[in-house]
């Protein structure tokens, strides 16, 4: 299956808009927003469990990174809720669960093979920074070469200045209303912007957003 896999498209979809498909487990369903392969692919979802469902026992060859949107989410390794970020490395093996249901956004097999770092943040707590503009906070949640993934709050009325994305961006709502000149995304919206793409947000309601950057290849899949 190839889903948005040309990487010099700009992409945007609200994925609550999204449907529910059946995965091989029961219980779990997924939103798909990008996918190169068919069950084991490059691909960011949204993935839905519900109470008392589990996946099976799996390694992941390519590296897996969730945020945990609602609910909590579980492993042999601990729980995990709302808010939580984690990293679990290429050739990590869990067992996936939730005894109370929960839904997470997932990247799969998009970490270089050196990058073994788990990383493991409860963004509820963690600190914030004050960002490059008046009205902007930024959490950083990791850096792996040119790779940068990150939590940026926006006050409201906050303005960004235009700038232009190497290796390209993504980005997905948390809370609030996202912008820039290009159209207006509500909570549960991903963008993907191409490498060398350029946009002047802000949010005029204020929002919550993830972003990575400097992560896209730059050629046509």
């Amino acid at each position: 299956m190839k889903l948005n896999a040309d990487f010099q498209q700009r992409v945007v979809l609200n994925s609550e808009n999204l449907p529910w498909r059946d995965s091989p487990m029961a219980g779990v369903q997924r939103r798909m927003l990008e996918r190169d392969g068919e069950e084991v692919a490059r691909a960011t979802t949204i993935v839905r469990y519900a109470p008392g469902s589990a996946f099976s026992a799996h390694t992941h060859g390519g590296g897996e990174e969730f945020m945990v949107l609602d609910g909590v989410f579980s492993d042999e390794k601990g729980d995990y809720p709302a808010g939580t970020y984690v990293r679990n490395p290429v050739g990590s093996t869990h067992t996936p669960s939730s005894a109370d249901g929960c839904t997470i956004l997932v990247k799969l097999h998009q970490m270089h093979p050196d990058d073994q770092d788990r990383v493991v943040i409860d963004t509820k707590n963690a600190e914030w920074h004050p960002g490059m503009v008046p009205g902007l906070e930024v959490m950083p949640l990791y850096t792996y070469k040119t790779e940068n993934a990150a939590l940026v709050k926006w006050a409201p009325g906050t303005q960004f200045q235009t700038h232009r994305h190497w290796g390209g961006e993504e980005i997905f709502v948390l809370e609030g209303i996202f912008a820039d000149e290009q159209g207006i995304y509500p909570q549960g919206t991903w963008l993907r912007n191409p490498s060398g793409s350029v946009h002047t947000p802000f949010s005029t309601e204020g929002c919550i957003i993830y972003v990575k950057t400097g992560h896209l290849p730059t050629t046509h899949q």
